[in-house]
């Protein structure tokens, strides 16, 4: 068990990763609370709800249900979540717990942060891309139209516990598109973190806990240190946004349909990379090593039939565009980046266009 420490200007609270880690539910003053509420996806409770009570000792006094899948993340259904909790009789003294991965866990914790001006929260990711990032630094949105994580607010969770457990039964897929997730904190992090995942990525299975917990830890920390040094995104947790930017892109030019997030943030990775080697910022062999550990994940939806001028069109609806400027997060080789809000549109697009003939 690996117990991480998010520390702030007017919070703290633990990560813990590793098998056990819904025990640490166990640590809270529950007593405290007047009741307790569970937001999840009907399918993923039914597999591990009874489990989740046992190791964690919570007497929920309702289960609240969400339909899977993005279009969760709206204000229409925060609307009809605080109105379900308000039904089921749930106070400023309450507690909600997000169960599930980042669609759950950015709904459940911005309803949390609105609902009766905030009620405590926690955080219990069930997928890669949650456990390692999306429940960790108090970040909590939803959706807009076509601009993803548009209305949101920075509220942080009373505890994350990332049970690598729960992983067994992703699909797949799904697994695998966390893994893009991975190798965005391994570029972050530098060549250490980068050659084990390299070594590691082959035996990375669902079902093999204990070969994939320290990778989930691993990854877990990279976010945690950056976080710490940067609470609310003034500049360094730009860094985060690595692949995203393209990403977001994508995911909005298919209404969120076609690209698992993970899967959009490989296709991102594989486009900022080809951009940032154009630009002659990142030398041509880290951009092959890094292109090479994104396809080793796995295969990726095809994205050869969209309309580029309709992905470019979208990159300035990122919720970190300023003044209509894009800020591109560009690797200069593998544990360095760089922030740039400069980059050549032209460049973008060729980047871009140059990915789509490359993959047909």
């Amino acid at each position: 068990m690996v117990r991480l420490k998010v520390t702030a200007t007017h919070f703290q609270y633990t990560v813990a990763v590793g098998r056990g880690a819904w025990g640490g539910l166990r640590s809270l003053a529950t007593g405290d609370y007047s009741s307790m509420f569970a937001l999840t996806e009907a399918g993923l409770w039914h597999r591990w709800g009874r489990e989740f009570l046992r190791a964690s000792g919570l007497r929920l006094s309702r289960v609240i249900y969400v339909p899977a899948g993005e279009r969760s993340k709206s204000l229409a259904q925060v609307e009809k979540t605080a109105a379900r909790l308000a039904a089921l009789g749930a106070d400023r003294h309450s507690l909600l717990v997000a169960f599930g991965g980042g669609v759950v866990g950015d709904l459940a914790g911005f309803v949390a942060s609105v609902y009766m001006r905030g009620i405590d929260y926690v955080q219990v990711p069930t997928t890669i891309v949650a456990q390692v990032d999306s429940s960790i630094g108090g970040k909590t949105a939803v959706d807009v139209e076509k601009a993803k994580n548009l209305v949101g607010t920075f509220y942080p969770p009373r505890i994350v516990l990332a049970e690598p457990t729960v992983l067994r039964s992703l699909p797949d897929r799904v697994f695998r598109s966390g893994l893009y997730e991975v190798v965005k904190h391994a570029i972050l992090s530098g060549p250490l973190f980068f050659d084990l995942l390299e070594r590691r990525l082959a035996t990375l299975q669902p079902n093999r806990t204990a070969v994939i917990e320290p990778l989930i830890a691993r990854a877990a920390r990279v976010k945690v240190e950056i976080v710490n040094r940067d609470e609310k995104e003034a500049d360094l947790r730009r860094v985060l946004n690595l692949g995203h930017t393209y990403g977001h892109a994508i995911e909005a030019a298919t209404d969120y349909r076609r690209f698992l997030h993970g899967e959009a943030v490989g296709w991102g990775l594989l486009g900022v990379t080809r951009l940032a080697a154009r630009l002659g910022v990142l030398p041509d062999d880290e951009a092959a090593r890094i292109a090479r550990l994104v396809w080793q994940v796995g295969p990726l939806p095809s994205m050869a039939d969209l309309s580029p001028s309709r992905v470019l069109s979208l990159l300035g609806h990122d919720k970190k565009a300023v003044g209509g400027r894009v800020h591109w997060v560009l690797p200069e080789r593998i544990g360095k980046v760089r922030i740039a809000s400069d980059v050549p549109a032209d460049a973008v697009a060729r980047a871009f266009r140059s990915l789509q003939r490359a993959e047909i």
